[in-house]
């Protein structure tokens, strides 16, 4: 039995409602599937309509549009993203790939993003219909602030993501033009609108974290409290590794985020999603109470990864437990 919850029972607007599609989220995201697929685009589309739930997207923009401040930031947002780049230089710069992944140090030391990382493309990560012909992945994160981000889910929470939304595309922006510069085509992903990719896996595969009961990665530096953009090349960059810090066992034993979850939208055990067992959020619940309050986060704050300075220690406490294990 889950918690009192100031926010239940939740009953959606019936503006929301009448533009519910008969097809189930959770069926174009595969859940219950025992097969591997490529992903479809159940949400963000560059154009609605384009999707089953693309009429619900219009009814976020058109909620938080009611509200100051997001019509200006998404404008700005759009700004950076659709800003020129730079032209790719006649004469490639060569490094080895250790050489390459170390340059991307400096976009972090500058305060560009928190996080960065390399994979190497995984044709699986696409979209269906999709093309991705680079052979890297750089995977971006930029922090949320955590006393904002505890304001969900009122309007505030949901402006602070559209502002790091803003910040990870500029960031995936000036990577870009840096790899323009270096002689290296490349191509900016940035959201929270959909590209070719899918962000989470080659966010996990180069060492972000793992991904949390909430549906989001969990870091042991940034919690769950961060966003994503990429940026798509052949620059030989070295992978980053995985990471396994001991955090999905500690989703399983822990059901903050789930008693915090308004409309009960997250599950107390994994689900096979097109092939795979892994933690999902319920789409088709949890999409019209995200919308009706500007993007939600309410998981994201409550995330005991996402306190300021908990999550190393939480790390090292599972590293110890782990080890004592292992010694028996």
């Amino acid at each position: 039995m889950a918690r009192s919850n100031p926010y239940r029972p939740f009953t959606p607007d019936r503006l929301q409602t009448v533009r519910i599609p008969q097809t189930s989220g959770n069926a174009i995201n595969g859940l219950g599937e025992p097969d591997f697929r490529r992903p479809d685009v159940v949400y963000w589309a560059p154009d609605p309509g384009t999707i089953p739930h693309g009429k619900m997207q219009e009814y976020f923009y058109m909620r938080s549009n009611e509200v100051d401040g997001f019509a200006e930031a998404r404008a700005r947002r759009m700004e950076i993203n659709e800003a020129p780049l730079p032209p790719i230089a006649p004469t490639p710069v060569q490094r080895d790939p250790d050489g390459w992944t170390a340059q991307l140090d400096q976009f972090v030391a500058s305060g560009d993003c928190e996080m960065i990382g390399v994979a190497e493309m995984n044709p699986d990560w696409a979209y269906q219909g999709q093309t991705v012909p680079q052979s890297r992945v750089i995977v971006v994160g930029v922090q949320h602030d955590y006393d904002i981000m505890r304001t969900a889910p009122e309007h505030t929470a949901g402006l602070e993501v559209v502002r790091q939304y803003t910040r990870a595309g500029a960031a995936a922006k000036r990577i870009t033009g840096w790899l323009h510069e270096q002689g290296w085509a490349a191509q900016a992903v940035t959201g929270p609108l959909a590209g070719s990719i899918t962000m989470i896996p080659p966010a996990l595969a180069c060492g972000f974290g793992e991904l949390g009961k909430h549906g989001s990665i969990i870091n042991p530096e940034l919690g769950a409290s961060f966003r994503l953009s990429a940026v798509l090349t052949d620059a030989p960059f070295a992978p980053t590794p995985p990471r396994d810090h001991g955090i999905d066992d500690f989703c399983r034993n822990c059901r903050i985020c789930e008693d915090a979850c308004p409309p009960e939208a997250l599950f107390p055990e994994k689900k096979t999603v097109r092939g795979e067992l892994k933690w999902y959020v319920d789409f088709d619940k949890c999409i019209p109470f995200f919308n009706e309050t500007h993007g939600c986060g309410i998981c994201i704050a409550v995330c005991p990864w996402s306190r300021p300075g908990v999550g190393l220690n939480l790390a090292a406490k599972l590293e110890r437990r782990a080890d004592r294990r292992s010694a028996t």
